[in-house]
């Protein structure tokens, strides 16, 4: 998938349009990147933050990335990684 400038609020907008579409024409689609789902509850803790940002995932990992000079796909990606280690069927 080409995100537009690595820009992860690109994708989590790739990823809105593509749960609308999927709720449109069948069948809906299960995300766990919705604002209040359960990629957002994991990261918050994982980012030293101790409520939910109203600014969404995108804009926090984007943040977080800059303050450590990474780009933020590569740290999404890794958190991601580390999001699905944790939640896969049986980890827990």
């Amino acid at each position: 998938m080409f995100v537009r400038k690595g820009s992860l609020l690109e994708l989590q907008s790739i990823l809105f349009g593509y749960r609308v579409a999927s709720e449109i024409y069948g069948p809906a689609a299960v995300m766990d990147f919705e604002p209040q789902g359960p990629f957002a509850a994991w990261l918050w803790p994982r980012l030293g933050m101790s409520y939910g940002s109203s600014l969404g995932w995108a804009v926090e990992i984007t943040k977080a990335a800059e303050a450590t000079d990474r780009p933020a796909v590569e740290l999404f990606f890794a958190l991601l990684d580390e999001f699905k280690t944790e939640y896969a069927p049986g980890a827990r």
